[in-house]
């Protein structure tokens, strides 16, 4: 299932940076934007896997998980 973020990237100096708008911590650089749109891609899917693993650790007990979508 395939989810939209959005990706900001500004120039600033030598480097681009970049950022998800919807999560904060998910931010890059790179020397080049594409370079850059590939380190933010890792990124996000690097803290959405920290933050799946974090919280079942912290969640002691039976609980509900279960798929949430959300379409506008």
């Amino acid at each position: 299932m395939a989810k939209q973020f959005t990706a900001i990237y500004k120039r600033h100096g030598k480097w681009y940076l970049g950022w998800i708008e919807e999560i904060p911590g998910v931010n890059t650089q790179g020397k080049t934007l594409e370079e850059t749109k590939e380190n933010l891609k890792e990124a996000l899917l690097l803290i959405l896997e920290v933050n799946r693993v974090l919280s079942r650790k912290e969640i002691s007990g039976k609980v509900i998980r279960e798929p949430l979508i959300i379409s506008r």
